[in-house]
Formats: C-alpha cells, sequence, structure tokens
C-alpha cells in the first residue's frame, strides 16, 4: 500500500511516542497486567488506523473536458442551489462531499485548466458536515477556468479533526483534472461550484471517488 507523503513523518514519530508513553506509565505503576496489555491492543489499532487513513491507492484518471470530476472520496452531503459571492458573484449548483476519517483524503482537481484564484481562510473547526462550515472554518478556494472560459470553483474545509489543509499548487498555474493537488488531516468536508445550467450526475447520499466520480456534465 502506497503512503502519501502527509502521512511518513507522523507514521514514523508515532511509535516512539506511543512507547514513551506506555514507558512512562509503567515506570510510575500505573499499568497493572491487563491495562499494558489493553494500551498494547489500542496503540496498534491506532496505528493501524493511521496507515490507512494516509493510504494513496493507485487511479486511472479518464479525463473528460466536458465532465467534472469528484476532488476528494466521501458522501454527497448536499445539493443546492447558493449565492458565490467570494470570487464568482453569481447563483451556483453548489455540491458538498463529506470526508470521514475512513475515505481517502487525497484531492484532486475536478477539471483541468488555469488556477485563476487562490486564497486560503483561516477559520473555526466545526464538524465538517455543519451548513456554515464551508463560510466559518478554516478553508482553502480555488478558482479554475479551463479552455472555454467555463469556470469551477472548489474548497477544501477542515472539520472538527481536520487541522491542517494541504495544496501543493498557486495562482497561475496550469493543471490536469484528477491530478492530486493536496490533502486534508484529519475528516474534512469539500465543496465544488458548478454552473447553474450544469447537468448533475449524482445524488444526495451518494458515495464518490476522487478522479473517479462524475459529479456533473458542462
Amino acid at each position: 500500500m502506497k503512503i502519501h507523503k502527509e502521512g511518513k513523518g507522523i507514521l514514523l514519530w508515532t511509535p516512539f511516542i506511543l512507547f514513551l508513553i506506555y514507558y512512562t506509565l509503567q515506570k510510575r505503576e500505573v499499568f497493572g497486567y491487563h491495562q499494558s496489555i489493553g494500551f498494547s491492543i489500542v496503540s496498534g489499532a491506532f496505528y493501524f488506523w493511521l496507515i490507512y487513513f494516509f493510504r494513496d491507492p493507485y487511479r486511472i484518471i479518464h479525463t473528460q473536458d466536458q465532465y467534472i470530476l469528484g476532488p476528494a472520496d466521501g458522501k454527497i452531503l448536499n445539493i443546492q442551489k447558493v449565492y458565490e459571492g467570494e470570487y464568482l458573484q453569481e447563483e451556483r449548483i453548489k455540491i458538498s462531499i463529506f470526508m470521514s476519517p475512513f475515505n481517502v483524503h487525497v484531492n484532486r482537481f475536478p477539471m483541468s485548466g488555469k488556477i485563476i484564484y487562490f486564497k486560503y481562510h483561516p477559520g473555526k473547526y466545526l464538524v465538517a458536515f455543519h451548513p456554515k462550515a464551508s463560510t466559518h472554518n478554516e478553508r482553502t478556494t480555488i478558482v479554475l477556468e479551463n479552455e472555454d472560459g467555463q469556470q469551477v470553483l472548489f474548497r477544501q474545509i477542515a472539520g472538527f479533526m481536520a487541522r491542517r489543509i494541504k495544496f501543493y499548487f498557486k495562482q497561475d498555474d496550469e493543471v490536469q483534472q484528477g491530478e492530486k493537488c493536496g490533502f486534508i488531516k484529519f475528516g474534512s468536508r469539500a465543496e465544488v461550484y458548478l454552473p447553474i445550467d450544469a447537468d448533475i450526475q449524482v445524488a444526495v447520499g451518494d458515495k464518490v471517488k476522487g478522479g473517479i466520480t462524475v459529479l456533473a456534465k458542462i
């Protein structure tokens, strides 16, 4: 299993931290035999979950200019018409994807084009499915424009457990649909703002895969 670069440091240091905690508690005679076994089991399960969380599965991306692909793995939380006031200044169809701690957290570009706008917003850490998360939480806003002049905005949004958003590109970069663009640590949300006349291909409750699932046709 390939491990994403964002997890390599954490996976390297976690065993030493867990061992230090175990050793300290043993020296203070906090643990009995059964508590020691329980701590070892919980620590092992936690470490294997970290490995699972930072997995970076290989995916074959079929680029399709007329389609918008999901930027992240997760579950469709809602699909609604909203006014996007940060950059587009118009009504859009917003698709929100909830990424649980058990989803792949690699983020991908929903379409090919040029990054014409990028901004990082510091903020709160409300649970990712909270209605105000997209405007109150820590987040990034990215706007892509393709060769036909069509613009799509998407956001990486931190959740209650997610305390770090990584985005690997900058404004004016040319990017490819399905290309890895970032990572969010630990449970979060992604949003895509589509043209109002987009032909939506998913429904609330659907499970999607980043770079694979078609969200809409534009």
